[in-house]
């Protein structure tokens, strides 16, 4: 299980009621990664959402050119899972990393009883895509 308070590090879900950041404790896992692991690659089908604890990170577009840099708060995978079901950009790992991690299947068991959750990574992932 996961400390909530480890959830509300992170900006998109700091206001999030205390039942849902009590049941996306109970679900979020961790996952460390070394510097030049790919941890999400384009294309490849979304099957979890990312938020970054420790670290950073490149976001490469489908031509590997770097058009965005993650750090800790920061999440990603949200438009492979609740938009178009793939990854829309190859994110990298720049240095070691510790990130929290929400699988597709544990948020689909939980999804309706996160309706705030679920809002705020859509609008998130609905802002990312329209750039």
């Amino acid at each position: 299980m996961v400390e909530t308070s480890r959830i509300t590090a992170v900006p998109v879900l700091a206001d999030l009621p205390a039942s849902e950041l009590a049941e996306l404790a109970e679900v979020m896992g961790e996952l460390e990664v070394e510097a030049g692991t790919k941890v999400v690659t384009v294309e490849d089908y979304g099957t979890a959402v990312y938020f970054v604890e420790q670290g950073n990170a490149d976001v490469l577009d489908g031509d590997g050119v770097a058009t965005n840099a993650l750090g800790p708060g920061d999440p990603f995978g949200e438009i492979g899972l609740l938009l178009t079901g793939e990854r829309t950009a190859t994110v990298v790992a720049s240095t070691p990393m510790r990130l929290l991690s929400l699988s597709g299947q544990d948020f689909e068991r939980i999804r309706s009883r996160l309706p705030e959750a679920e809002r705020s990574l859509r609008r998130l992932g609905l802002e990312r895509a329209g750039r």
